[in-house]
Parts: structure tokens; sequence; C-alpha cells
């Protein structure tokens, strides 16, 4: 199973497409290592800076509709290549939400309201994220939180039993292989 614990990048924009999370220039390569230079290098964002900002990070949050656009598996990739195993959302494109979870990797949905008070209390500063994938909660965590003190705030996430049985095999291919 991978890891899906460490430094969170908050992407505060909505209907970020796999275009931007992969530009389609890069469909070509026939690795999933060599995408990983060029995640979201198209991605406009006041702040953000490609390669920089996604250094050393394991979970994303953002907004609504992430993953739109063509139904590709390399956008996936190119998250996972960098070590990034969790996205938390309001909700996915279909498709990239469920080639998510073939990867074995995690793609979160919570209401609105919750994505908004995380980004309240956590942009901009350096949080982390612990998941217990089996109690299917992330805590939240940074030493500076906007009032200049420590924060955490611990959310709940459902999944369905087969969605797990995926994350726990690594994806769906494992998950094949250990049963046919």
């Amino acid at each position: 199973m991978k890891n899906f614990n460490g430094r969170v990048l908050f992407l505060d924009r909505s209907d970020i497409n796999t275009d931007e999370i992969i530009p389609a220039k890069y469909l070509t390569e026939i690795s999933k290592e060599a995408l990983a230079p060029h995640l979201l290098e198209d991605l406009e964002l006041e702040g953000f800076t490609p390669g920089k900002d996604t250094e050393g990070i394991s979970i994303i949050v953002t907004r609504e509709n992430f993953g739109s656009g063509s139904s590709r598996e390399h956008a996936p990739w190119a998250l996972e290549m960098n070590g990034i195993n969790m996205v938390v959302a309001v909700n996915f494109a279909r498709i990239f939400r469920q080639n998510m979870f073939n990867g074995g990797m995690l793609a979160v949905e919570l209401d609105p309201e919750t994505i908004e008070e995380l980004f309240q209390a956590f942009a901009g500063t350096e949080c982390t994220g612990k998941t217990d994938f089996e109690k299917g909660t992330i805590t939240f965590h940074t030493e500076n939180g906007p009032a200049g003190s420590a924060v955490e705030r611990t959310v709940s996430f459902d999944l369905y039993d087969f969605q797990r049985e995926l994350i726990r095999a690594g994806g769906w291919v494992e998950y094949a292989d250990s049963r046919y």
C-alpha cells in the first residue's frame, strides 16, 4: 500500500484539468518516470511555481472537479511519480477518480464547507497530513496557523469496499494478479 502521509499542497482553484496536471505533449512518453518533471507545469495559479511548489509534497487539497478533461491515466501517473498519492477535493471527474484508485491512490471527496475550513486553517502554512486509512480519517496539522499557533483538524472520508481493496493491493493490476 502506498504512503498517504506527508506535506500538503493547497491549490485554490476548481476545474484543474488533466492537461494542466500533465500537458498532452508528454503523452507519447513511454515510461511513467518521464512524466515526473512535467507535473502541473501548465497550471496557471497565482503564487504557484511548478516543480518548486510540488517538491516533497504527498497530498494535494483543492476545490471542485479535479481531473476534468481527457480520460487518461497519465494524470494520476504524473502525481504518483512525484510522490503525491492522495488528492482531496469536493469532487473529481469520474474517470480521473477511478484512475486514481486503479493506481492504488486515494481520491478523497469532502463537502465544500470542510474544504473551505481546511483552506482557511492551513493554506499558506507548512501543513502535514496523516491518514488513518482503516479509520477513514486524515489529520491536518500545522505549527504556524493563522493566529501563529499550532492548528490540527481531523476529517473523515468514506470509501467503497472495492476502492479499499484496490488501495490495499496497490492498484488494479496488483489486485487482479492476486485474484486471477
